[in-house]
């Protein structure tokens, strides 16, 4: 049975070669969302279907399809699956509706699914533990926010089998109870709120009562990752940190995740951070999980259209032209080296370009290409997907898909702020350094402050994005300054003008009146820095 996932490019020609392929061999296909098929192409596939149909029927040796002979064998068939409602999906017409008998699909019972993939992963409380992460995903529906990436479903359930699985291989003889809540934790908590936490706390704690979880042991881990920050000029906070391990975690046990999180969340950073932290312990030997090699490679999918992205048959030769992304998956997958391949898809996801990939992020783990080409993933590969939110995608796709959710909120400005003055100019000298430093922490809490709560922005920013504006603004200016000339004072009058001018800029047509209020606030901000600086 070969499954191919159809797309709107699909046209009746290539349709007729699936048919052609599947009455000869004797074949079984089955077309995943088939609905998303444009609705003129379902009409000629409708009488394509209803020939191979008829000539079965009949029990003949051969007929004619399409204008060419061929050789029927009775054992044929076709199946699909659809699922209506969701955006670039079209109504399958009623000739087609009545070659199809409809089979509707029931909810699974993840109870017995869990007992019985846990029972053969060697888990002896199998049926206990089940029944937990039955409940935690229940009552994490009904009492966590709803979000866009937020999944409780079988796949998400699938994901904690997977890891529990892996935690039961590596440590035999530990508690059950300590292996699976750590596998649900490892899953799921990546993925939730700040504000979301403390309820996913209590909500497994009230589950799993009395059971301590032992520190993981990610030394060294955290010594490669806290080694690449360095080198990338980059701060190993925290928080920072504690995300990178999460995104690995997420990477051990999904071949298809994606990063969720606004600018200036530290997305790209944990990508990048992790790779060479991996590479690194690769080349020194340190055995580990995935402790490989990692090769990147990087595609806007935005910035091409959809039959460059996955190729397109030229409409006057009918001559097939592979995309970019077809290419590059491709190479990847016929690379036989044991290095890791992350495909990092960089760009907004939307519900079009993004339910082509469905059969890859899914258990079938191939790229089907609209010239009827199936690329098999490799197992060594990861599809890696970095976004700002996930408002216009299906529920299809956010199933599909490991989630890992970074805010900029909790990051803050200050890492951006530490990194940007290792950059600064040395013959500025380190007390003109050292004065455009408190400069900052003066200046910038209070300006973003007062955007904040006293000005009307017309388009939304980030905190981050200000003080970077306000980073760049400042090192076009310090270029006059010479080893000899340091200045504080013009420094701090420049460093007021262009926080202003940022608050300002903020406020769009506003500036004007808004320029006064952030004087004033300035004016108050300085009584404040003197006092601190007393204290």
């Amino acid at each position: 049975c070969v499954v191919f996932n159809c797309s709107d490019t699909l046209d009746y020609i290539t349709m007729a070669k699936f048919f052609k392929g599947l009455a000869s061999s004797g074949a079984w296909a089955c077309f995943d969302e088939f609905n998303r098929i444009d609705l003129e192409v379902l009409s000629v596939v409708a009488q394509q279907v209803l020939e191979i149909q008829l000539a079965v029927k009949q029990k003949v040796k051969s007929f004619v399809f399409e204008g060419s002979e061929l050789p029927l064998r009775p054992t044929c068939n076709v199946f699909i699956t659809m699922n209506p409602g969701y955006a670039g999906r079209s109504e399958l017409p009623d000739n087609l509706k009545a070659l199809f008998r409809t089979v509707a699909m029931m909810v699974p019972d993840y109870a017995l699914i869990s007992e019985i993939i846990l029972y053969s992963n060697g888990y002896l409380k199998a049926r206990e533990c089940a029944r937990k992460i039955v409940a935690t995903y229940k009552l994490c529906s009904e009492q966590l926010s709803s979000q866009d990436h937020y999944d409780y479903g079988m796949r998400a359930v699938m994901a904690v089998l997977r890891a529990a699985g892996n935690l039961k291989r590596k440590f035999p003889d530990d508690d059950e109870f300590v292996l699976m809540l750590r596998s649900i934790i490892d899953v799921n908590l990546c993925k939730f709120l700040s504000h979301d936490v403390p309820l996913f706390n209590g909500i497994v704690s009230d589950l799993f009562p009395g059971v301590v979880l032992p520190e993981p042991d990610y030394n060294h881990l955290n010594a490669a990752m806290t080694k690449q920050c360095s080198l990338m000029n980059l701060q190993p906070t925290p928080y920072f940190l504690l995300k990178t391990i999460q995104l690995y975690e997420m990477i051990v046990v999904r071949h298809g995740l994606m990063t969720v999180g606004q600018p200036f969340s530290g997305k790209s950073a944990s990508l990048r951070v992790l790779a060479g932290a991996l590479t690194d312990l690769s080349n020194q030997g340190v055995q580990g999980t995935l402790f490989n090699r990692i090769q990147t490679r990087f595609i806007n999918p935005k910035s091409v259209t959809m039959g460059q992205l996955y190729g397109e048959t030229d409409r006057a030769t009918q001559e097939w032209k592979d995309g970019v992304l077809a290419v590059t998956f491709r190479a990847l997958a016929a690379d036989p080296n044991e290095d890791r391949k992350w495909l990092v898809l960089d760009g907004p996801v939307d519900a079009i370009w993004i339910e082509n990939m469905n059969t890859v992020l899914d258990d079938n783990k191939k790229l089907c290409l609209p010239n009827s080409e199936i690329i098999q993933m490799s197992q060594t590969m990861s599809m890696i997907f970095e976004v700002g939110d996930l408002a216009v995608a299906s529920p299809a796709t956010v199933s599909r898909c490991g989630m890992v959710y970074l805010e900029p909120a909790s990051l803050g400005w200050r890492p951006h702020f530490d990194s940007w003055m290792t950059v600064l100019p040395k013959a500025l000298g380190p007390r003109a350094i050292n004065h455009i430093k408190e400069m900052f922490e003066w200046l910038v809490p209070a300006c973003l402050r007062f955007v904040r709560h006293e000005v009307k922005e017309i388009s939304p920013t980030e905190d981050s994005g200000l003080v970077r504006n306000l980073m760049n603004l400042m090192i076009s200016l310090l270029d006059e300054f010479g080893p000899q000339e340091e200045a504080p004072g013009v420094i701090e009058q420049r460093a007021a003008q262009r926080a202003a001018a940022e608050a300002a800029a903020a406020n769009g047509e506003n500036g004007n009146s808004n320029g006064e209020a952030g004087k004033e606030e300035k004016e108050g901000g300085e009584g404040g820095g003197a006092g601190g600086g007393g204290g």
